[in-house]
């Protein structure tokens, strides 16, 4: 049975991250002291949920948990420094803080460490969330203990639940868009000015107009969905946003 340690202190560990082609150390104290820091800890980089949905979404959400008072957002995952960099990288998650569990010592010392080897991964973390202040942890949301990898309520979307229940979460926004394209360009600006989060999907040219013309009916782009509507083009985009009141929270 995996244990809610629901206020006790996380583990006192020194992780070894790679940042400027240098070896760095970081201890729990430099992540925790004095904060407000949401974590969340996955099988690992690169896996299907893991890429798909669960760093994603806490992505997505990054400006409004720290509009609600989060410091910081940090994934942990038991894989070496370089792996966690590259998944940074191909995942454009420059507010999600990655850790290296390299040596599985937080991870073991949260006891959510268990044993993979049957799928060839070896010891891993079971997927959880845990809001954390100070060091102290306060809330944790642990996934059940049933086969395969249960992804049920350690999401960004049931911690942002749990931390700011009267809030308004982002919508979320999906833009599909061409390299190169001076209207995409226009468009993604504009969602930046507006304070809203988005996912873009790039489209190539010889996929763009099959792609576009079979899930919206459009020939061009961008094309923008906002929680699954069709919004429309770069004008539809435009007057959409003129008329929300819908900002990052």
């Amino acid at each position: 049975m995996l244990e809610n340690r629901e206020g006790q202190r996380v583990p006192n560990v020194t992780f070894h991250l790679r940042a400027n082609d240098a070896w760095q150390l970081v201890t729990t104290e430099d992540l925790f002291h004095g904060k407000t820091v949401i974590v969340f800890s996955l099988p690992g980089a690169f896996t299907p949920t893991c890429s798909a949905t669960h760093l994603p979404r806490f992505s997505q959400l990054a400006s409004a948990f720290k509009a609600n008072g989060v410091d910081d957002i940090i994934c942990i995952s038991v894989n070496d420094a370089f792996v966690m960099n590259e998944w940074k990288k191909n995942q454009a998650a420059d507010d999600i803080t990655l850790i290296a569990d390299g040596n599985a010592e937080f991870t073991e010392g949260m006891g959510m460490l268990v044993d993979k080897r049957d799928i060839g991964l070896g010891k891993r973390s079971w997927r959880y969330s845990m809001l954390v202040k100070d060091g102290l942890i306060e809330k944790m949301f642990i996934e059940p203990q049933k086969p395969g990898d249960p992804f049920e309520v350690s999401d960004a979307d049931t911690m942002f639940a749990y931390l700011a229940p009267e809030a308004r979460k982002p919508a979320k926004i999906a833009l599909l868009t061409k390299p190169g394209c001076p209207f995409c360009k226009r468009a993604k600006d504009l969602l930046h000015e507006h304070g809203l989060a988005y996912s873009e999907v790039p489209l190539e040219d010889r996929v763009r107009l099959a792609v576009v013309s079979a899930i919206t009916g459009a020939t061009s782009t961008p094309q923008m969905f906002v929680d699954g509507k069709l919004i429309g083009g770069s004008e539809a985009i435009a007057q959409w946003l003129g008329q929300t009141e819908l900002k990052a929270a």
